[in-house]
């Protein structure tokens, strides 16, 4: 392997990993909304909207990132991020009031914002044409397994202290990440276009740069406008999966165990049922390859994928987690095992892994295939202050499914009891799953002008020379 070919897959690992802090931080969250709402005396419900507001604070942030991601040294405006997010995950763990929390949010929304539009857009300039959808599927795979990841270190590190400690751990963490950029070689604007390839054989730079007018082009086109409202229907259902711990919770203490084993057991179903997001990759992949025979076919393909998101989801809320033997202790390595070995045994659990299995797997074809048709329809400079507007449509769906949840769920509980009212939420919560897949359908006639379009001018900026 040459030594440029080792650049590139360690500065691709590096903004991997940076993928997954940012859904870290948001995953912390949800495991300990009780325990944060009691030490600070507020009601849970509060809690939903702190999250909310990190998720804007984050999305809003993201535009100005965005933005000057098509302009500037991209390695040192991320270490800025990165710096931004590590002290507002610091002054968290120091949070000594309800206000004092969501300033303390802010601050780190405003850091993963960074992190979310600069790690893309320099990410896609490491990334070969041809297999785009694949790579990129490793970027969002990262996100998905990162609020996993949240969920475990705050359920397991809190049962050990309290709230606290799993966002001190985040800061130590994150402090160390940095190191790593310092090892990173700054992307060059278009390196992995087959148009400029020329162009960058002579050593020569892709020299176009945003501007503030280019803003209202980027909004205009068809292609951008159809992702933006189909990251928004996603997102309110997939918004609303952060309370699947919860819900298992619920349905855990309605079978006589305590909340604490309850707490841990419930981030360990969570996180094994998101294990069909393994096959992200492949569905990358399957775009990429089915993508060079028509420039219709990447949405087509992750249309049909949404559509079935819903009815699996949906089968997975309603199914019973039922003959459930837990010891009664709070270790959660023994806790582990236990569930692990009714996964083999128990037939009841052993179906609910299948099902959220064909569930996280259908629902897994959407980032990478959403993330490639971003690049793919616009020029290398657009990239990143066009994902940054797509991330603030995303933010906004996940908001409403996150608040969403909180307002359903208030009306329903008066008429049913837990976790009834909770199943009940969350299947309504996957109905915006339909629009989103036929944005994807309408899509796909768009994106063949659109991408020509992009070949055209990057084909004769590139003969300039």
């Amino acid at each position: 392997m040459s030594l440029q070919k080792v650049k590139t897959v360690y500065a691709i690992s590096v903004y991997v990993s940076l993928a997954a802090f940012d859904n870290i931080v948001i995953g912390l969250f949800p495991p300990l909304f009780s325990n944060i709402a009691k030490d600070l005396n507020v009601a849970i419900s509060a809690m939903g909207v702190v999250s909310a507001v990190n998720i804007l604070a984050t999305a809003f942030s993201s535009l100005f990132w965005g933005y000057l991601s098509g302009k500037f040294h991209r390695k040192r405006l991320v270490i800025v991020g990165t710096l931004i997010w590590v002290i507002g995950v610091y002054l968290t763990a120091l949070s000594s009031s309800y206000i004092h929390l969501m300033i303390c949010q802010i601050i780190t929304g405003i850091g993963l914002g960074c992190v979310a539009s600069i790690g893309f857009s320099a990410l896609t300039d490491y990334v070969p044409y041809h297999s785009r959808g694949m790579v990129l599927s490793l970027w969002g795979m990262s996100q998905g397994f990162g609020g996993i990841a949240g969920a475990l270190i705050a359920s397991i590190i809190s049962s050990l202290s309290n709230w606290r400690l799993p966002f001190e751990v985040l800061t130590i963490i994150g402090l160390l990440l940095i190191v790593f950029y310092f090892f990173v070689e700054e992307p060059r604007f278009g390196s992995m276009e087959p148009e400029l390839k020329k162009l960058m054989d002579r050593g020569m730079n892709y020299t176009y740069r945003i501007s503030l007018g280019q803003i209202m082009t980027m909004l205009s086109k068809r292609s951008n406008l159809l992702l933006f409202l189909q990251g928004f229907f996603m997102n309110i259902a997939t918004g609303s999966l952060i309370w699947l711990p919860t819900l298992y919770i619920a349905r855990i203490k309605a079978l006589g165990y305590g909340p604490e084993i309850a707490m841990i057991v419930a981030a360990f179903l969570y996180g094994i049922f998101q294990v069909g997001g393994t096959l992200s990759s492949y569905f990358g992949y399957l775009g990429d390859k089915l993508q060079r025979r028509s420039y219709k076919a990447r949405a087509l393909l992750t249309a049909v994928f949404v559509f079935l998101t819903m009815p699996l989801y949906i089968l997975l809320f309603i199914f019973p987690i039922d003959q459930l033997s837990l010891p009664n202790t709070t270790n959660s390595v023994i806790l582990f095992f236990s569930l692990l070995g009714d996964l083999v045994t128990n037939p009841w659990i052993l179906t609910l892994f299948i099902i959220s299995l064909f569930a996280s797997a259908a629902q897994s074809a959407n980032t990478p295939n959403w993330l490639a048709l971003i690049t793919d329809v616009n020029l290398p400079e657009h990239r990143g202050a066009v994902f940054s507007i797509a991330n603030l449509f995303n933010s906004f769906g996940r908001t409403v499914g996150n608040l969403g949840i909180g307002a359903v769920l208030a009306i329903l509980s008066m008429y049913l009891d837990s976790p009834s009212d909770y199943i009940v939420t969350m299947t309504i919560l996957q109905l915006p799953l339909i629009p989103s897949a036929l944005c994807y359908v309408i899509m796909a006639k768009y994106n063949v002008r659109d991408i020509h379009k992009v070949k055209d001018t990057l084909d004769k900026r590139g003969k300039i020379v």
